[in-house]
């Protein structure tokens, strides 16, 4: 162990810690720091009732409890961890960190004390699968690697046992983001379009929130832009390192592009052909970007063969256009980590060559849905809506000069269960149906995840 590590876990013995958000991220980091010799308060919005399991798992710590609305007042605490569902500029902590006290978060201390360098990934789409494919090529070159973040894992329990020589590779949100301090050595951003405008105060915060993963790198870092997306392109004049693009459509000098189906890689004037096309087994032209970020963030640490055997073998990460099973001559697919406009526009409705019966609808995080309303228009022959936004995604269709009335049947429904009924009803052999709500979940489940997998049950069941 690092001395860095040991000096800080001395530190904070005796300390009264607070743990914000008892969820997947903090989970972990309580049970550690109270092994540490922390006085560790576990705080949550939610009642006792709702977090029963967890509380049970707790009870062989010396763990304190702070329940339901109440939860952030008080905050007599040295060190206060927030979890990233908790927004960065609450009153409350505001407060306490004006009153002395630590506001921080788990990736924060992890970014401080770990040892080798990191491989960072964030944007609006795309980062889990981008990450996951980063993470498998190093692997794929016999490299010790580590993946967490945003992508379910967190990092900070598991830093005792990371080398100097090992490579982290992390996904990161822009709620993890805003209040970075500190930038990965290697920073990849898969592209930024509008997202989490219920959180965030505005366009412009969250963009900012992103433009962290490059903002405190230093010469000797590298960032990885999208050249197609107008926002990451203007990253470039932040970079400090060497900036490196990717692109579908233009040849970039110092990065990776697609010439005659075939990925190319440009380093100091010289292209290398590394992937074809068709060795991709995801399918999705957005796939095709992910792989680029993925080259540009790998290729000084691997062989050519690495990517190759990663393309033609990596199935995907679930709930990303994952085939379901085919019924009566009917395909299903589940794309529940479609969360947003652009996320089901470059995915689900950009990968089929005729049009599909699309089950989409969810919480409604403030997002136009216009561009989709067209897009659906054009894709799209039968529409089943659910949610929050359900109206809000049949009007942006009904307003697009593409639709028509012969051509696009859209049906409303309360829940899960009568989307896929319904959409069973209204198929026959040969069509696709798909799950892409193009929004979050939590009008109606915990998560995304949640969400795929109560669609894929109901399927599997028809």
């Amino acid at each position: 162990m690092s001395r860095s590590i040991d000096k800080f876990f001395n530190s904070i013995k005796g300390k009264k810690v607070a743990f914000y958000g008892i969820g997947i991220s903090n989970l972990p980091l309580i049970k550690m720091f109270s092994k540490k010799g922390a006085i560790v308060t576990a705080c949550d919005f939610k009642n006792e009732r709702e977090l029963f399991d967890i509380i049970e798992q707790l009870k062989p710590y010396n763990i304190q409890f702070r329940f339901g609305k109440e939860y952030l007042k008080n905050l007599d605490f040295d060190i206060i961890f927030r979890s990233p569902g908790l927004k960065f500029y609450t009153p409350e902590l505001i407060e306490a960190k004006n009153k002395g006290t630590i506001v921080t978060s788990e990736m924060e201390v992890f970014f401080d004390l770990c040892p080798c360098k990191i491989i960072g990934v964030t944007g609006s789409d795309g980062k889990t699968t981008t990450t996951s494919i980063i993470a498998e090529i190093l692997k794929n070159n016999c490299q010790k690697v580590h993946l967490g973040g945003n992508i379910g894992i967190p990092l900070l329990p598991k830093i005792e046992s990371i080398s100097e020589t090992d490579l982290v590779v992390i996904e990161l949100s822009s709620f993890q983001l805003i209040s970075m301090r500190k930038s990965p050595d290697i920073a990849v951003v898969t592209n930024i379009s509008p997202n989490h405008l219920d959180v965030h105060k505005d366009m412009s915060e969250y963009i900012e929130a992103k433009k962290n993963i490059i903002l405190h790198q230093n010469a000797f870092s590298k960032a990885i832009l999208n050249l197609d997306n107008e926002i990451t392109k203007q990253f470039k004049d932040n970079v400090r390192g060497l900036p490196i693009f990717f692109s579908s459509k233009n040849k970039c000098s110092n990065g990776a592009y697609i010439k005659d189906n075939n990925i190319y890689f440009s380093k100091n004037g010289e292209s290398l052909p590394v992937l074809k096309v068709s060795d991709i087994r995801i399918p999705g032209r957005h796939n095709l970007e992910n792989y680029m970020a993925a080259i540009c963030a790998t290729f000084d640490y691997v062989n050519i063969d690495s990517i190759k055997n990663v393309a033609q073998n990596f199935a995907g990460v679930e709930h990303r256009i994952e085939f379901v099973r085919e019924a009566n001559g009917v395909k299903y697919y589940n794309d529940s980590i479609a969360s947003s406009p652009t996320r089901t526009i470059r995915g689900t409705l950009s990968l089929f060559d005729k049009k599909i019966i699309l089950i989409s609808g969810g919480y409604d995080k403030k997002i136009p849905f216009d561009t989709l309303g067209s897009v659906i228009a054009e894709k799209v022959k039968v529409l089943i809506l659910i949610g929050q936004t359900a109206n809000k995604i049949r009007n942006a269709v009904l307003n697009s000069s593409k639709f028509s009335y012969d051509q696009l049947k859209i049906i409303l429904v309360k829940d899960m269960q009568q989307a896929v009924f319904t959409a069973q009803e209204n198929a026959i052999a040969g069509d696709i149906v798909a799950l892409s709500p193009a929004c979050a979940s939590f009008d109606l489940y915990k998560n995304f995840m949640e969400r795929g997998l109560h669609f894929k049950k109901l399927v599997n069941n028809l």
